[in-house]
Order: structure tokens, then sequence, then C-alpha cells
């Protein structure tokens, strides 16, 4: 094979096209991850640092008689489902 400079690939020309398409590569894979992980990421996004479980919540609210025990029962079966039966129960 003969180039625009009239001669062949040497062995280092060889290399540095190997090298740059496995970085290329890498780039683009690199690139793909990080958009399929920030697209299938949960809507409500994580939880701010330091702030307690909604359950903890809801117990501690419990604990200081905000709610009642049936409160406290209904809310907590609608905290360990996914949220289905909420939207039900609004209908």
């Amino acid at each position: 094979m003969t180039y625009w400079n009239q001669h062949g690939m040497s062995g280092w020309d060889w290399f540095a096209m190997s090298i740059g398409s496995v970085l290329l590569w890498a780039l683009l894979v690199t690139i793909a991850v990080l958009l399929i992980r920030n697209l299938s990421r949960n809507s409500q996004g994580p939880r701010p640092l330091g702030s307690p479980p909604p359950e903890q919540v809801l117990a501690d609210r419990f604990a200081r008689g905000e709610i009642d025990e049936e409160e406290y029962r209904n809310r907590l079966a609608v905290l360990r489902t996914d949220g289905s039966r909420l939207t039900e129960h609004r209908k």
C-alpha cells in the first residue's frame, strides 16, 4: 500500500493508528455509558445526604403522636409499594 507520501506505513504508524483507534472506541463507549446512566436515573433522584429515609420520618411522626396507628400503617404500606396504591386511592 502506498500513501500520499509514496511510502508504506511503518511499524510506528500502525502502532499509533491502533492506539488512536482503541482510544476513540473507549471514548465513544464511555460517552454512551454515561448517557444511558443519566437517562435511566430514577425520576425522583437521589436523596440528599444526611436526610433520613421516609420510613424513619413516618416512624418519628408516629412516635411524637402527630399521626395515629391506622394512618401510620396506611402510609407505611404506601411507602413500601411502588405508589400505585396511592394513585388508585385518589381516583
